[in-house]
């Protein structure tokens, strides 16, 4: 048996819109109607895994569990990481998790990656697995097809085809163009996947070996950590203490116990529009397209509207990017989509919110979005999962309006507990206290309508909340 390993709390910008800090491309639906995190937890809940253990952080923990939970897959252990501290961290915590059990395997992916022809991964990792049993640490490689100047590189001590493990003799960062064209030509070189497959032993031994003060910073903060509402929260202040550094860098580069095994499938890592383009794009003319759009005359060209009522058309387009959101459109050429976070970059400088807000706020009780905001109002639409409560909370700046429009509410206001069904009401007075909550079995949605000073979002004082929110 294999435990996965899931790292999903990271936060990428170069699939800005539709990724950004506060919802980032794990959880968004690239290929399908599933996220990339939801491929991700399905490709590895086969016969041959265990539970999957978790690493996020404090933010997306309640995405990763509801995501989890619609597929029927959340058996695993969820770790929140009290900082971001990229992937050597969170490996070995998950590592340290698992260390009563160190013959076992553990497999290292990422959430964010695409991967369709799963049949042709568990092949590649039954190899890897094979490979780690005789106490060597895996990583996973790519064919390059292209020059790829975006992705780091593997070299083999020898040439190897997939279902071959070949010992590695070293690692290239990212390359220029002509590097890379160069690169290309070599029959030692992959691509580097970014996934690792060691027994917990093995790991433990090498991070004894390279990293001693990574190992005891988080023995310390998985000692120091607790168990919140299902969650495992590991202690702030030894892992804060941690620097930001990959396994790629911490271990595997240092390591003499590697191997690199080639995936017989195919993969991407959908790290910018032009990668996205690349794996979706079908017919001659070479045209992604996605959500309510159309295409005439546009070749070679991604179109993509998130917004049912945003009708995005292309007219003569090439070589072009352009994604439609409700509050932000990018509008690119496909040859500079790894710019993108510069982009993001300067809107954020400039105090921009889209650079890293989402127009639909993800809560552990279900979402809300905002449909219109004047000076002194605010219109939301919110919607609240069956079991979801809202805190029991007052505000000092504004009053609220409640309309149901699907489902059924259970809503508080003072000493006043009442039901409301579909086209009914309740006004929340300024200063009183309140809480609404979802009693039935289907998702409950209803506008609220907020008038006052001041609209802002911590304008809140909580009294109780199950979700344990400060």
């Amino acid at each position: 048996m294999i435990y996965p390993v899931i790292l999903c709390g990271g936060s990428g910008t170069r699939l800005w819109p539709s990724s950004r800090r506060a919802f980032p491309k794990q959880f968004a639906a690239f290929a399908g109607k599933q996220s990339l995190f939801q491929h991700a937890l399905s490709r590895l809940s086969g016969p041959e895994f265990d539970a999957p253990v978790f690493v996020t952080n404090e933010e997306f923990r309640f995405l990763v569990e509801d995501q989890a939970a619609a597929l029927g897959l959340l058996d695993g252990r969820i770790i929140l990481e009290p900082a971001m501290r990229n992937t050597a961290p969170a490996v070995l915590t998950a590592a340290l998790t698992l260390k009563d059990q160190p013959g076992a395997l553990m497999l290292v992916a990422p959430s964010d990656h695409m991967i369709r022809d799963t049949d042709g991964f568990l092949a590649s990792v039954a190899v890897a697995a094979k490979a780690a049993q005789e106490g060597v640490l895996v990583t996973f490689g790519v064919t390059p097809e292209r020059p790829e100047t975006g992705f780091g590189y593997l070299k083999l001590a020898e040439p190897a085809a997939a279902g071959q493990a070949v010992a590695l003799s070293g690692f290239l960062e990212k390359p220029d163009r002509q590097t890379a064209a160069g690169l290309l030509e070599q029959d030692n070189v992959l691509w580097n996947a970014g996934m690792f497959l060691f027994r917990v032993c093995d790991i433990l031994e090498a991070y004894r070996l390279h990293a001693p003060h990574m190992l005891a910073l988080c023995d310390a903060a998985l000692a120091q950590g607790e168990e919140d509402l299902g969650f495992f929260r590991l202690g702030a202040g030894p892992y804060e203490e941690i620097g930001a550094v990959s396994i790629d860098d911490a271990i595997i580069s240092k390591a003499k116990n590697v191997v690199a095994v080639p995936l017989a499938s195919d993969w991407s890592d959908l790290g910018s529009w032009d990668s996205l383009h690349a794996v979706s794009a079908e017919g001659p003319d070479r045209l992604s397209e996605t959500g309510p759009v159309t295409a005439i005359g546009c070749e070679n060209t991604l179109l993509r509207s998130e917004e049912d009522n945003i009708r995005l058309v292309g007219l003569g387009l090439k070589n072009i990017v352009a994604v439609a959101m409700r509050d932000a459109v990018l509008v690119a050429s496909l040859d500079h989509a790894q710019d993108v976070k510069t982009a993001v970059a300067a809107l954020r400088e400039s105090g921009v919110p889209q650079a890293e807000d989402y127009p639909r706020f993800h809560r552990p009780w279900g979402w809300y979005e905002t449909l219109c905001l004047g000076e002194r109002f605010q219109v939301k639409r919110i919607m609240v999962k069956p079991g979801g409560i809202l805190s029991l909370q007052s505000h000092v700046h504004r009053s609220e309006h409640w309309i149901v429009v699907a489902g059924t509410a259970q809503v508080t206001v003072g000493e006043t507990v009442q039901l409301l069904s579909e086209n009914q009401s309740v006004y929340v007075p300024l200063g009183a206290v309140h809480r609404m909550e979802n009693t039935g079995k289907v998702p409950m949605y209803l506008i609220e309508v907020q008038t006052g000073a001041y609209l802002g979002e911590d304008d809140i004082v909580r009294y109780e909340d199950v979700y344990n929110r400060n």
